[in-house]
């Protein structure tokens, strides 16, 4: 086990650092309620004084309820400036206008909302002089369990390196509310939405193959099959240059 209150310095560093270099004069984060959020917020919190958390509930009546419960909490706990953006409308007005336009799939359709999230976290932070934070963690990203251009946008990620197990393990350190640390992982894309029920695979053998190289051989499977498949999302854009 890492040694957290360690890691608690050095990131805080971290987020000091990149604050100093840009001139920013704060944070804004999105505050969705979740594990990767809460850790997100309490670091920069612990950095910068100037954090902002924004909620942004896009429909789901998970987003509305205990989601936003959530981040009230963990934003409370730890004095947090949180505001609230409703992205319900924005969402639907989105899909409503591309829909004339082309026949949106499934997959196309849930990712308007973290993108719209994205959007509006930058707005927010153009207009206020502030970072925007990366709430992903080390095991989406090998899995390329996140939105392109949604919540794989940001301008630093405070806990990019940490597996979901140590994400846990780091806000059990902290003393974060136990709900947040309690329920299971989930985007809050659509209702009864899960990460490992969307995966097929549970974080803890996505974690046992980080650590180790090793985990069945079903999940083995899956595990490589995202990673692949999922490339161009760990990638930077590729742009022509005249040689």
């Amino acid at each position: 086990m890492r040694d957290y209150q360690a890691e608690t310095e050095k990131r805080v560093e971290f987020i000091r650092e990149v604050l100093r270099e840009s001139g920013a004069r704060g944070v804004v984060f999105g505050n969705s309620g979740g594990k990767d959020a809460s850790l997100t917020g309490i670091l920069c919190k612990f950095a910068c004084t100037d954090t902002l958390g924004l909620i942004m509930p896009c429909g789901s009546e998970r987003n509305l309820g205990d989601d936003f419960r959530d981040a009230t909490d963990v934003a409370r706990q730890f004095q947090i400036e949180s505001r609230t953006v409703y992205l319900t409308v924005a969402t639907a007005a989105l899909k409503y206008a591309v829909g004339e336009a082309a026949e949106l799939t499934a997959a196309a359709a849930i990712n308007i909302a973290p993108r719209l999230r994205m959007a509006a976290l930058y707005a927010v932070a153009a207009s206020e002089g502030r970072l925007v934070a990366g709430t992903g963690n080390r095991s989406e990203r090998y899995m390329g369990y996140f939105t392109k251009w949604g919540d794989g946008a940001f301008d630093f990620n405070p806990i990019a390196d940490l597996t979901v197990t140590e994400v846990y393990e780091f806000l059990k350190h902290l003393g974060a509310p136990r709900e947040i640390i309690g329920k299971a992982p989930s985007a809050g894309l659509y209702e009864g939405q899960t990460d490992e029920g969307d995966m097929g695979v549970t974080y803890k053998s996505i974690d046992e193959f980080l650590f180790s190289g090793k985990c069945p051989d079903a999940d083995m499977e899956i595990i490589a099959r995202f990673h692949q498949a999922s490339g161009h999302k760990r990638s930077p854009p590729k742009v022509y240059a005249d040689r």
